[in-house]
């Protein structure tokens, strides 16, 4: 995607046309116009239609001859860069780090007492400070969760 493609996105895409195309997301299959309503619980079907035109014109929804709309392209824009997703699961970014980290401090003090050998403070304090600063950041874009 180009840069200005994805600049005028990130300005169309906010409010509730944002929190209709996370919801395609989360579900990751084709939705009627009902089912966004009732799922995002709007006014009514003709908000929900809306939204989704809105969607389909900016080219991240197709529409198929039955009414129901799918993901057309999927877009990182705004929180959704600090996002992974894996089918129907969406995970934030520093979650993997966190855990890589964490993994290597768990398993570097098991190592060192298999062995006998004192643990290098160095090495410690760095997977200690990662393992936080990842954990910390994992967290704060959960709380931020639209998911």
């Amino acid at each position: 995607m180009d840069k200005e493609r994805k600049i005028d996105l990130e300005a169309e895409l906010k409010g509730t046309s944002f929190k209709v195309y996370v919801f395609f997301l989360k579900k990751n299959r084709s939705l009627g116009v009902r089912e966004v309503q009732r799922g995002m619980n709007l006014s009514s079907p003709s908000v929900a239609l809306h939204h989704l035109e809105k969607l389909r014109r900016l080219g991240l929804l197709n529409k198929d001859r039955f009414g129901r709309y799918s993901i057309k392209e999927q877009v990182k824009v705004g929180v959704l860069n600090s996002f992974l997703r894996f089918g129907r699961i969406i995970l934030p970014r520093y979650l993997f780090y966190a855990v890589f980290f964490s993994s290597v401090f768990i398993l570097y003090g098991i190592q060192s007492l298999a062995i006998g050998s004192t643990p290098d403070f160095v090495a410690i304090v760095l997977a200690i400070s990662a393992s936080i600063i990842s954990w910390y950041e994992a967290l704060k874009i959960w709380r931020e969760r639209i998911f």
